[in-house]
């Protein structure tokens, strides 16, 4: 026994070496990640003879084996048994002093250290400091994407007791239960909030979309405004006198039409997600649409409020009448130079194709800004006023920018970039469709191209073989007005198919009055919002023996 107890000795004493390293250990003892070998030890002893290292082997065995099973036993108590807490508990660290604690279903988060890098604001998520996240995630249904989950998993702490029951009685309503009605053949991104576009097949069917199949782009709950109560705040300027217009006061305004297509920054983003991946709702080619709008020319109300070009920089800011649990509306913002212009026929509409606005789209009153990027188009307009800087909004500061390739998550700085403005020059296959199979002998090509700014589409080249040699497409339509395209092109090529062929890979190019083009592949231009993605636009098809 006492050779047994000298020969245990020192490996009761390695092992407890063992048992005193970080939890890491624990960690690796439990891992299920089949690349883990655990490394053999090499138990090799100098003098003595053969039947002392016989015991000291068994020693260091015994040791290390009992080690091993309590921490593998530790392991699976952690596993079996999370650190449990109450409702209290998690009430109580709801600050940046006590830690902030938040829960999801029954689990137990501490995101303290995530407070201050939360994409949306740290204001934002210290509203469900010490709270469930669901009524937020409700409200921003983006947070239910795998990659959220896996982030917010890596601050787990535990779970809430199951002996600390629910409350009976949840006193939350879904804050998108009043949302409208809409169009069943509109392809749903996201139900809420409501994200959707028209297939290809219905896009270009017509040169003005119909309203309930034009793209529908919301970043919170569709508000439900009384038109008989409804008020337009325009600050005046500095000494000047502040309007609150009705709807009859807007009427008043010499009325003003324009036709004016409107695209999402994210159009094609799924074509980007394909080369690498971005994060923003999968738009394919149908985040774009266009309508008759017609208003009061925002020139005209500005004036009216005594508002003039100054020679400093002023940005013209809007506030929606939409907004988020801390009453934060979405709002956005475009240079005063062009709010002036009555050239730039910027408006604040209240018709769509000869029809109030649908609610979707803005009702009762919108802003209109032909030539820019639908995200400045603010709907549901509740406020105007004239800043020195541009709209202080996420939408206007943390999101709707471009940047290189090279920028991840980890290092991108939204200040270094300016917001989108007027967007690049685009178009689009919507005839055939990708994978379809089309009969022999001749095809008929579809879609539409357009540019921001007003400039002109001048031309678009298609290709049947990958983009090895071009035919140019008929421009439908009338001619645009130079500065003043604020519309899309539609187009068409009828041309007969490459004799052999079994497959053919369609490609689109447009031009426009500066002769900018469209890049020809996703990577250089790729970025990490998928925003401005306007590569030619690749459609693979059969060819029918």
């Amino acid at each position: 026994m006492l050779l047994l107890s000298r020969a245990v000795a020192p490996g009761l004493r390695q092992a407890c070496r063992l048992k005193s390293t970080p939890a890491r250990l624990c960690i690796r003892a439990c891992c299920t990640n089949d690349s883990f070998q655990p490394q053999r030890p090499s138990f090799t002893f100098s003098g003595g003879n053969s039947s002392t290292r016989r015991w000291r082997v068994v020693g260091t065995l015994l040791g290390l084996g009992a080690v091993l099973a309590c921490h593998d036993q530790q392991c699976r108590a952690s596993q079996e048994s999370p650190r449990r807490y109450t409702r209290e508990e998690v009430k109580s660290h709801s600050s940046l002093e006590t830690g902030v604690w938040v829960t999801l279903g029954c689990e137990v988060f501490d995101i303290t250290e995530f407070v201050d890098i939360h994409p949306g604001g740290a204001s934002k998520l210290m509203l469900a400091a010490g709270g469930p996240l669901e009524p937020f995630w409700a409200l921003y249904a983006v947070h239910n994407q795998p990659h959220v989950q896996e982030m917010l998993a890596e601050y787990k702490i535990g779970e809430l007791s199951p002996d600390d029951k629910a409350p009976s009685i949840l006193k939350t309503s879904d804050p998108y239960a009043d949302d409208p009605t809409r169009h069943s053949a509109l392809k749903v991104n996201t139900q809420h909030p409501f994200n959707a576009e028209p297939p290809p097949e219905l896009l270009t069917e017509n040169y003005i979309t119909p309203n309930p199949i034009f793209f529908t782009r919301n970043h919170l709950p569709v508000p439900n405004v009384d038109p008989d109560t409804y008020r337009l705040n325009v600050a005046g300027p500095p000494g000047g006198q502040s309007l609150c217009l009705s709807l009859d006061d807007l009427y008043q305004f010499p009325k003003h039409e324009v036709t004016v297509t409107l695209q999402c920054a994210g159009n094609r983003r799924s074509e980007m997600t394909q080369f690498k991946e971005v994060r923003g709702l999968e738009w394919s080619l149908g985040a774009i649409s266009t309508a008759r709008w017609a208003g009061a020319r925002l020139c005209d109300v500005l004036a009216q409020a005594g508002h003039q070009l100054c020679e400093t920089e002023a940005h013209v800011c809007f506030e929606g009448l939409d907004s988020d649990p801390t009453g934060t509306p979405y709002g956005a913002s475009i240079p005063l130079a062009r709010a002036m212009d009555p050239e730039a026929e910027v408006l604040l509409a209240y018709e769509m194709n000869g029809q109030p606005l649908p609610r979707d789209h803005g009702f009762p009153v919108r802003v209109v800004v032909p030539g820019v990027v639908g995200a400045r188009h603010v709907k549901w307009l509740g406020r105007v006023s004239v800043e020195p800087e541009e709209s202080f909004s996420h939408w206007q500061r943390r999101d709707y920018k471009g940047f290189s390739p090279s920028v991840d998550w980890d290092t991108v700085d939204f200040d270094s970039a300016p917001s989108i403005q007027e967007l690049p020059v685009q178009s689009a296959i919507t005839q055939p469709k990708e994978g379809e199979t089309i009969e022999a002998g001749e095809v008929t090509v579809r879609g539409y191209a357009w540019s921001g700014g007003g400039r002109a589409v001048v031309r678009v080249d298609v290709s049947l073989d990958g983009g090895l040699t071009w035919q140019v497409a008929e421009l439908e339509g009338e001619e645009q007005r130079a500065r003043k395209a604020w519309a899309w092109r539609l187009w068409h090529l009828q041309a007969p198919l490459p004799a052999g062929k079994k497959e053919l890979n369609i490609v689109c190019k447009a031009v426009d009055d500066s002769y900018n083009v469209q890049p020809d592949t996703v990577a250089p231009i790729w970025n990490l919002r998928g925003v401005l993605n306007n590569a030619w636009h690749h459609v693979h098809v059969h060819v029918a023996p």
